[in-house]
């Protein structure tokens, strides 16, 4: 499942396109190595041995081809039969076999556990309390001259005066936004998760886990060494990891002994500075991007989806501090969702079998409520699930969905980072409180929103998206916080074949997985 991208990650590089288009052909061999970071040696599951993975480098109409072979018990991360998530489209890749992912392509700092992230998941599961907080964060696998051990191989970027860089930056992280600055730098960023934006000039990059971002920078100030630095955006009452993450931009011409300077990055609850990153963002709609298609107006399907943290009955199978009583469940729309164990429901949907999911996710939530009054969590009855379902939302080929994403106080108010598979959305909007389906919809920006695949979903807020549902097949939606995927803050939307070949779900493949 995704939960293992910040060792699995790979670079994709999207190059300037060509008159003619390429197959890009790679294989990625899945093993465990052993690691040193922080004084110890650990045994970590990678691709190709490296950390972070290998670089895939793409033009604009090339072919992808991606040969995958397991020789650990992973699960495959990675469109139809090459989305990749456990259980939704295909079953995992088992130890011993292979796969082979297919795509048409059209136009990192990451976080260290000093134990094997396998076991830091069976902890989490096993004990039904909260996970493990990790090490450290890392740019681009290694910690920083901070933390112990890690002098000789943080990471170091070698500059010219004068130059501009671009930057292509990926959250790998398992559970926290992230705050990125480098000392007396400025940036101009021009894309987020793959989509050109207006370009916006910042000193402080905001990115939640699974987001990517596209920033350039010019080395402009004195020749000298500099710190780039990561930190947590971590607005929560509870224990996060606090420490801060370094790599070094070093200007040619200076010696590499030079003491870097650091950056002042923004207090971990700076919700404000979030806040103004994200929302201030908007789509690149000119003859400059080729790929923006105007905001749909008509809107066929409307959603109110409330998600957050509460309890579920552990009946005796809870090993945490909790006890044997309660262990933790997210939920959205009051539905705590399971993956399924005995088919994928891509499989399922494709071939009509019944019984691994139902189609009857609920369009508004079941209970209404003051979804961000703080003193919310003092409902005990608000705050225990007993429902944990495989459930869908069934949408016709190329309707057009709304959605109001509503953020909940329960347990704990947090900054959800929702992702979705299968489709980018327009952000129409974005606040604090409870969405105001009156006063709301005027604050709707249907110009030049920008497109996303992840959202960070304000804390006490709520987000308006919304998508065209023209990708046929079974696309998870989830939460990039892995703790709260593991608890079930997800869905899946089973999008219905179009009218012609070319938009319906193609057979498998004959190496698909097999349960």
């Amino acid at each position: 499942m995704e939960r293992m991208i910040s060792l699995l990650a790979f670079v994709l590089i999207l190059l300037a396109s060509t008159a003619s288009a390429a197959t890009v052909e790679h294989t990625f061999n899945v093993a465990s190595n052993t690691l040193q970071r922080l004084c110890r040696q650990e045994v970590k599951t990678l691709v190709n041995g490296s950390l972070p993975g290998p670089v895939i480098k793409l033009r604009d109409g090339d072919e992808l081809i991606v040969h995958v072979n397991n020789k650990h018990g992973v699960f495959q991360m990675f469109s139809g039969w090459a989305d990749g998530p456990a259980y939704v489209t295909q079953c995992p890749i088992v130890p011993g076999r292979s796969f082979t992912y297919r795509f048409n392509i059209t136009g990192q700092e990451g976080e260290w556990w000093d134990a094997n992230v396998v076991d830091v998941e069976h902890e989490l599961t096993t004990s039904g309390g909260i996970p493990r907080l990790s090490d450290a964060f890392t740019i681009n696998g290694q910690p920083g001259d901070i933390f112990p051990c890690s002098s000789n191989e943080t990471y170091t970027m070698d500059v010219r005066q004068g130059k501009t860089y671009l930057l292509r930056m990926v959250n790998a992280v398992m559970m926290n936004h992230l705050f990125f600055k480098i000392a007396q730098h400025k940036f101009t960023v021009v894309a987020v998760d793959a989509r050109y934006i207006e370009p916006y000039e910042t000193d402080v990059v905001v990115i939640a886990p699974g987001q990517s971002a596209d920033v350039l920078f010019t080395a402009n100030q004195p020749i000298g060494n500099y710190y780039m630095a990561a930190r947590a955006y971590f607005p929560t009452p509870i224990e996060f990891q606090n420490g801060t993450t370094t790599g070094i931009v070093h200007y040619v011409g200076v010696p590499e002994s030079l003491t870097p300077l650091m950056p002042i990055l923004p207090d971990f609850n700076d919700t404000e500075t979030s806040y103004k990153f994200y929302s201030n963002l908007t789509s690149l709609t000119t003859i400059r991007n080729p790929h923006w298609h105007p905001v749909p107006k008509n809107v066929d399907e409307k959603m109110f989806i409330t998600f957050g943290i509460g309890f579920q009955p552990c009946n005796g199978t809870c090993s945490g501090p909790q006890g044997s009583f309660l262990r933790f469940a997210a939920n959205m729309n009051n539905i705590s969702f399971v993956l399924p164990t005995k088919m994928s429901m891509l499989e399922a949907f494709h071939g009509g079998v019944q019984g691994i999911y139902t189609e009857d996710f609920p369009d508004n939530p079941p209970m209404v409520f003051n979804y961000t009054d703080p003193n919310i969590s003092l409902d005990f009855s608000l705050l225990v699930t007993q429902r944990k379902e495989t459930r869908v939302k069934r949408l016709k080929y190329n309707s057009v969905v709304e959605i109001v994403l509503q953020s909940t106080s329960l347990v704990a108010a947090e900054n959800h980072p929702l992702h979705f598979h299968g489709f980018d959305f327009y952000v129409l909007a974005q606040g604090f409180g409870n969405y105001d389906p009156i006063n709301d919809p005027n604050k709707f920006n249907l110009v030049n929103p920008q497109q996303r695949n992840t959202i960070g979903v304000p804390i006490n807020g709520w987000a308006v998206i919304r998508f065209i549902a023209n990708n046929p097949g079974v696309w998870f939606v989830h939460c990039h916080r892995e703790a709260h995927l593991t608890w079930g803050l997800n869905m899946a939307f089973v999008v219905e074949n179009g009218p012609t070949p070319s938009t319906s779900l193609p057979p498998p493949p004959s190496d698909l997985p097999t349960c």
